[in-house]
């Protein structure tokens, strides 16, 4: 399969293909990471929907995202997972999943589930003022951050909403040092400190591993 393009993941997503019996319903966010780990272990049985990424930028959406594409995939498929966090819907996709009788992955956000969820909680409090970046967000940081905050228009609200901040941690799924380089620009066009973890896919290989298995 070729590698799915950025953009179309913001914005559109990703339309399932195979005649899998399991489907992983996820985050255009995700994609690359889902279907690395899927050509790793060989999971032929596993198919993968993503929702357009951006639908971050409105969470409220998300809940009635993911059960217009549950009722539509239901027939297709033995078991549907689905692969967002809570993803600052305040609890509302986890109820919806739970009335749907879908299962989806634990914890709050992605970041916290790459760094894995026991760490990422231990870890929270002393880093109060830090703000996360993914791979994909750091090759889409200008679609997802820059220009939706107005950024390009209006840097002087940078300070605004960037002041409390004091780094800019790249939790690195990958080891790629162009992505580190442009982490490093982003931090530095927002100020902040810089520090870069590698986190490999985190809580998402077993999370995926249990939902293959039927």
């Amino acid at each position: 399969m070729a590698r799915p393009d950025d953009a179309q993941l913001t914005t559109k997503g990703l339309e399932a293909r195979g005649t899998g019996r399991v489907l992983a319903l996820a985050c255009g966010a995700l994609a690359h990471e889902i279907l690395a780990i899927k050509s790793l272990n060989g999971w032929a049985h596993m198919d993968l929907h993503c929702l357009p990424a951006n639908l971050h930028l409105w969470p409220h959406k998300i809940p009635d995202a993911v059960e217009a594409a549950v009722v539509r995939f239901r027939p297709e498929y033995e078991r549907i997972y689905v692969v967002y966090a809570d993803c600052g819907t305040g609890g509302l996709l986890q109820t919806r999943c739970a009335e749907l009788g879908v299962e989806m992955i634990e914890g709050p956000h992605c970041y916290s589930f790459f760094t894995g969820n026991d760490t990422f909680a231990a870890r929270a409090e002393d880093e109060i003022t830090a703000f996360y970046v993914t791979d994909f967000l750091v090759r889409q940081f200008e679609a997802f951050v820059w220009k939706p905050m107005g950024f390009d228009r209006h840097p002087e609200l940078i300070e605004m909403m960037f002041g409390n901040y004091e780094h800019l941690i790249y939790l690195a799924q990958t080891d790629n040092p162009d992505l580190d380089a442009r982490a490093q620009v982003w931090a530095d066009r927002l100020s902040l400190k810089y520090q870069r973890r590698f986190t490999g896919y985190g809580d998402l290989v077993p999370a995926l591993r249990k939902a293959v298995t039927l």
